[in-house]
């Protein structure tokens, strides 16, 4: 069996250029240099090519993951800021609060998938949580479900259908209403019997008191909040569909 003599220093520059020059985590650099250890004792050059190819391929592999946690990392952090910046909606309780954090969250589930838009709302909440601590137990976990509810439709059935700005359209529809509905129906039975009880307040509202402050608060705050952050998101997604579907691609085939 033949040693290519000599190679051994050439590889072994080539991979810490490329492992410096790329940024590639170590992982990737350790599975790079084992399949150079697998390929350097052979019968022909070829064996070479394909050791190189094989550390590309996981560098590339390592690039990419890399890249994804960044983003949704920088995203959640713009969520986070913008969760800070919220105002109320007239004739609703003051409490009720528009806010536009969900926006990042559906721009990393149209680039990525729709988990990573409800990994950005859990990262915003997680983070608000480390902030302001177990000031707010009830209001954090609500304010994951819902726009994890949001987000999920819209990036949903953008990836299934690939109609552009239709499936957005259609995702922000349903997800308006999924979202209004579903936390009705939890604040009715849980939320709003949760707030009452870490409130410290012993008697609960009645039935027909919690009805009322679904029907006359709850659903229409989670209605209206949708269609705002929806009439925000669909100039945002014309203008920036061009950089999102490019972003895909170079996911898609790195």
């Amino acid at each position: 069996m033949k040693v290519w003599m000599g190679e051994d220093e050439a590889m072994h520059g080539f991979l810490c250029a490329h492992f410096f020059h790329e940024q590639r985590c170590p992982k990737t650099l350790v599975l790079g240099l084992f399949s150079w250890k697998k390929y350097r004792f052979s019968s022909s050059p070829l064996h070479e090519s394909m050791a190189k190819e094989e550390f590309l391929l996981q560098g590339r592999k390592g690039s990419s993951k890399l890249t994804k946690m960044v983003v949704i990392a920088l995203l959640a952090t713009v969520s986070f800021v913008l969760f800070f910046l919220s105002f109320p909606l007239p004739l609703l309780p003051p409490y009720l609060k528009v806010d536009f954090s969900d926006v990042p969250a559906l721009l990393a589930g149209l680039i990525f998938s729709p988990m990573a838009g409800v990994l950005v709302v859990f990262l915003k909440n997680l983070m608000y949580f480390v902030v302001k601590g177990a000031t707010d137990p009830i209001g954090i976990p609500a304010n994951f479900i819902a726009g994890s509810l949001y987000v999920f439709p819209v990036a949903y059935l953008y990836h299934k259908y690939k109609k552009g700005v239709k499936s957005i359209i259609a995702g922000l529809v349903i997800g308006t209403l999924v979202m209004a509905v579903i936390m009705s129906i939890l604040n009715y039975l849980i939320i709003l019997p949760a707030y009452l009880w870490v409130s410290g307040v012993e008697e609960g509202l009645s039935s027909s008191a919690k009805m009322a402050t679904v029907l006359s608060a709850i659903l229409p705050f989670n209605l209206l909040k949708g269609i705002i952050v929806a009439l925000l998101f669909i100039p945002l997604f014309i203008k920036m569909r061009e950089w999102i579907e490019q972003k895909r691609t170079q996911l898609l085939s790195s």
